[in-house]
């Protein structure tokens, strides 16, 4: 509890000299937050049809992109990780598709999907699969010997085995995977509707700033971080619920 005092207290003071050092400034560039709250109550609330025309479909396709990504990602590496054979063969291909920055795919995907959701999902499947495929790769290596040859002498069923043997120990390390890919999802999704669509976040930044109501800007901006810290929030309660059989340390225990 005296930790999460302690960063709100700083959250709060940094918002103070931000406050205070845009008054100072009186810059249309670096507005205040009170400014800044004003605009986006005024956009979000005010006008509930901006929340559902542009927030919705944003939070959807990031959703969306994020749990196709996931199931692949996690079935995919669980596979690869218990066949040294395939990660051989697939490996350097791998490698080699997760060095292709996702938005320079993004021309590619609008000439296969058109513009719209399709093209835009695509965009975020293919950014955030990634750490969620390497990291259950890695999860699927670490599985203890013991219970390997314990499954073996048992003769329990492959499904079985995977289900119960190999994804509780590769948890940890998907969950760390899902978290990365999270956060990269909102970055993405953000940039696939800055192409080829109205309505989004993005696009509504991207019109923000041609018509110069850089007010507006902030407030998107500001609306993205309260959704990612909100959707991290979510997911680590989802993991902690979901990982409480393993110990945890004494700082977790306390955060």
């Amino acid at each position: 509890m005296n930790k999460f005092f302690q960063r709100w207290t700083v959250f709060a003071g940094l918002v103070a000299v931000w406050q205070l050092l845009g008054w100072l400034a009186d810059d249309p560039f670096f507005p205040p937050p009170s400014e800044i709250v004003t605009a986006a109550w005024q956009w979000w609330v005010v006008d509930p049809r901006n929340f559902t025309e542009h927030v919705i479909p944003s939070i959807t396709r990031l959703l969306s992109g994020w749990a196709i990504a996931s199931v692949i990602g996690v079935a995919l590496g669980l596979l690869l990780g218990r066949s040294d054979r395939a990660m051989e063969y697939a490996g350097p291909l791998l490698v080699f598709l997760r060095s292709i920055p996702p938005p320079a795919l993004v021309p590619v995907f609008l000439l296969l999907f058109k513009a719209g959701q399709s093209m835009q999902v695509a965009t975020i499947v293919f950014g955030v699969i990634w750490p969620v495929l390497l990291n259950s790769v890695d999860g699927a290596r670490s599985v203890d010997v013991t219970k390997v040859d314990t499954s073996a002498v048992f003769r329990i069923p492959r499904w079985q085995w995977v289900l119960g043997v190999v994804l509780p120990a590769a948890s940890p390390k998907i969950f760390a995977g899902l978290r990365v890919s999270l956060s990269l999802s909102l970055v993405l999704m953000v940039i696939s509707e800055l192409v080829g669509t109205d309505n989004g976040i993005g696009s509504q930044l991207m019109q923000a700033q041609r018509e110069f109501d850089y007010t507006r800007m902030w407030a998107g901006i500001v609306l993205l971080g309260v959704l990612g810290y909100g959707l991290n929030t979510a997911l680590l309660a989802v993991e902690r619920r979901a990982l409480a059989w393993q110990p945890r340390s004494r700082d977790e225990q306390h955060a």
